[in-house]
């Protein structure tokens, strides 16, 4: 088991996903998705512009890993001065969300926010960038960190710089 210093949920309080659950939660998370960057790009922000619990959202839009094609992802909006953050959570399960690897391959994205739309420069921060950054994060979702008490794996966030244009 995995602990990392800075997470101040413990692996016992919280509930696991079991695996018989993962193809479900995947399902659900994939059309909830599909529906919120749909409506949200509609209304131009107007609509389905926050998560339950009213946490901002965002639309960035990635390049495709293997296909090369568009694709986008509702996220939480995570500002950091000029730059935003992106978290791989995923919900805390055991493999990064599909969106991680696109970035990975293609590390310029846009996000949409509040309307705008920019193109920024991705890139992973390092162990302790992120530790350095884990107090701001949960600031602004503070279910990140039963995320990462949750599975084994690093949870990767990533910043992104404004490109200038």
């Amino acid at each position: 088991m995995v602990e990392y210093d800075y997470v101040k949920t413990r692996r016992e309080d919280v509930q696991p996903i079991k695996d018989s659950q993962v193809p479900l939660v995947r399902f659900f998370m994939r059309w909830t998705t599909k529906l919120n960057v749909a409506v949200f790009r509609a209304s131009k922000g107007r609509l389905m512009n926050k998560f339950i619990g009213g946490y901002p959202v965002c639309i960035v839009t990635t390049t495709g890993a293997k296909s090369g094609k568009t694709r986008r992802i509702a996220l939480i909006h995570l500002p950091h001065g000029e730059n935003k953050l992106l978290v791989a959570s995923q919900g805390g399960m055991n493999r990064n969300p599909v969106w991680y690897h696109n970035i990975v391959a293609h590390p310029e994205v846009r996000i949409l926010v509040d309307g705008t739309e920019k193109t920024y420069r991705a890139r992973r921060v390092s162990d302790d960038e992120k530790r350095d950054l884990w107090p701001h994060l949960v600031s602004l979702y503070p279910d990140f960190d039963e995320y990462q008490a949750r599975t084994d794996r690093n949870i990767p966030v990533f910043s992104c710089e404004p490109v200038a244009t």
